[in-house]
């Protein structure tokens, strides 16, 4: 029997009675007994204000940042590869400042990335799940710790988010991704089947047979590690396709995963053209299951091109998304003006409206509509809007040129058949800065009210106090999406009303708050109809969709005769 090294070893606490301190050490797959994981508590919020130690080292790491221009190349099976096929990593708010160089997959990467991916399964899928969490454990505690300013600038930079923005994102939601799901994890191995006498039921929580696919969005940090993080949780083996105007958080996530201490393969990064490594691992008989955030559209390309093809697979994958919103406030006459004028500002702008949950529709009564609509212009014109690394500014810059011409598209038929109240300039010379804009529409069924811009742009319609639950129902046919929404409202019946119209309209549903926000582990966050799967990341519900279940019945003492009793003579 070979010798337990110093990690296979753990030092037991003597029970009373048992022998003393300084006895044998036990083996812990053998001895240790059933382990509890920490219990998981939402990272705390830093406030990055004038004088704080944290203030000062996040702007000291930002410098540090913007002053280099490094290459990120891809990252397969523990090693990294350059092609010389590049793009760029730029300053959304400063469009000519170059962060990162970066390296896109060829397609024998592609097919190397699956090679080593199949090869580290076997491998993974064998650790404990206590082994397994110990690395998303530990990557949590560093990126709370010495690797939270390096995360949160990138973010910063590549992304263009503010402090507050990046914090609450690179920071604490991918720390309570990390620690809630290994908690979740184990509350889910310890659902088991009852058993019979002289009859042990098991159920066995296996990895999916295959690789997932994780395919993650720019306007989140968190969401990358999380599609990528809770399938390997589980045991699987990944390959991510980041987006690639958001590469820099990306790769920093990667290398915070290897140095706690994740294995070669189990996460491979693969960045480049979407459509070529999609068309490629979404052909390959061992998909095992696509974990994806971003367009309806092309989340609807990923399940055609799945179903156009099941006959190839070993197995039905796995298809989980959270894709577009519509996301809609809606007002009651009994509402406190000022709170809803907050909420659509903080809901509607904050990261430039960028947020698949970002409040988008707004519906306020004829009677409040001028205090609402005043208050939030108010509040728009006061807005700082630049350079992120500039903390008095709100809001940064939009991603990507695209996304600038996407949105200034909007803005030009708001001209033409609706009313701009506030905003509505946009300049892309230095940055692709879109001013926070309010647009009022007469119409109900105007594309402003309908289709997703993803800016910072929201339109109000304003409704005949009478009319309030016909007007409920406009909001919940108006828009293909279910993702956030909101009521204000202090009269309790109306909150009622509401929350029955609009049962699936939202799958993240807030009563006097913005339609923004979401924690990991107080409010898990999807939703259904044009919006995703509704799998609900943050929840146990997104990890039960990595595992594929086993029962196993054991008989103690099988019966030694086929007949039964009833077969007996009278």
């Amino acid at each position: 029997m070979a010798t337990p090294t110093t990690q296979d070893v753990l030092v037991a606490t003597p029970a009373p009675g048992a022998s003393p301190a300084g006895a044998e050490p036990v083996t812990v797959g053998a001895f240790a007994g059933r382990r509890h994981v920490p219990l998981p508590v939402n990272e705390p919020v830093r406030s990055y204000a004038p004088g704080t130690a944290e203030r000062a080292t996040l702007k000291s790491r930002l410098a540090a940042i913007a002053a280099e221009r490094i290459e990120v190349p891809l990252v397969i099976g523990g090693k990294e590869y350059r092609t010389g096929d590049m793009g760029r990593a730029v300053m959304p708010h400063d469009h000519g400042h170059v962060l990162a160089d970066w390296h896109r997959a060829t397609p024998e990467l592609v097919e190397h990335a699956l090679e080593a991916a199949r090869q580290a399964q076997a491998e993974w899928a064998r650790w404990s799940w206590e082994d397994r969490a110990a690395v998303f454990l530990r990557a949590a505690d560093l990126l709370a710790t010495t690797w939270r300013d390096t995360l949160n600038a990138a973010t910063m930079l590549g992304q263009s988010k503010t402090a507050f923005q990046a914090e609450i994102d690179s920071a604490c939601e991918l720390i309570d991704f990390y620690r809630f799901n290994v908690s979740y994890a184990q509350a889910l191995y310890g659902e088991q089947p009852i058993s019979s006498p002289g009859i042990w039921n098991t159920m066995e929580y296996r990895p999916l047979e295959g690789f997932v696919y994780a395919i993650s969005p720019f306007n989140f940090t968190a969401i990358g590690g999380n599609l990528t993080g809770s399938p390997a949780l589980m045991g699987n083996v990944v390959l991510w396709k980041p987006a690639s105007s958001a590469i820099l958080s990306a790769y920093y996530t990667v290398r915070l995963l290897e140095a706690a201490g994740l294995p070669p393969g189990v996460i491979n990064f693969v960045p480049g053209n979407p459509v070529a490594i999609s068309e490629r691992v979404l052909s390959d008989p061992d998909l095992a299951g696509v974990h994806f955030t971003g367009s309806t559209d092309v989340f609807n390309g990923v399940w055609k091109t799945i179903g156009g093809q099941m006959a190839r697979y070993r197995s039905y994958p796995r298809v989980v998304g959270e894709t577009g919103g519509k996301n809609f406030v809606v007002v009651h006459a009994s509402a406190d003006a000022q709170a809803a004028a907050v909420a659509i500002v903080r809901g509607a702008y904050e990261y430039q409206g960028q947020k698949c949950s970002a409040a988008s529709r707004v519906y306020v009564p004829r009677s409040l509509w001028p205090d609402v609509r005043d208050r939030i212009v108010e509040m728009v014109e006061s807005i700082g809007m630049g350079d992120i690394r500039d903390f008095r500014n709100f809001m940064g810059a939009v991603i990507d040129a695209p996304a600038f011409q996407k949105i200034s598209g909007y803005l030009e038929d708001a001209r033409r058949s609706a009313k701009i109240l506030v905003g509505g300039h946009a300049d892309d010379r230095q940055g692709w800065f879109i001013q926070p804009t309010l647009i009022e529409a007469d119409d109900p069924s105007h594309r402003l009210l309908c289709e997703e811009i993803f800016g910072p742009v929201v339109t109000a319609y304003v409704y005949p106090d009478d009319r309030y639950v016909e007007t409920m129902r406009v909001v919940d046919r108006t828009s293909p999406y279910a993702l956030t929404g909101a009521i204000f409202a202090r009269d309790r019946h109306a909150v009622r009303v509401a929350s029955d119209v609009l049962r699936h309209a939202a799958g993240n549903f807030y009563i006097n708050d913005k339609p923004t926000g979401a924690v990991v582990g107080q409010q898990p966050f999807g939703g259904a109809r044009a919006s995703g799967t509704n799998d609900k990341a943050g929840s146990k519900l997104n990890l039960l969709r990595w595992v594929s279940t086993r029962s196993i019945k054991e008989t103690f003492v099988p019966p030694t005769d086929y007949r039964y009793p009833f077969m007996l003579e009278e």
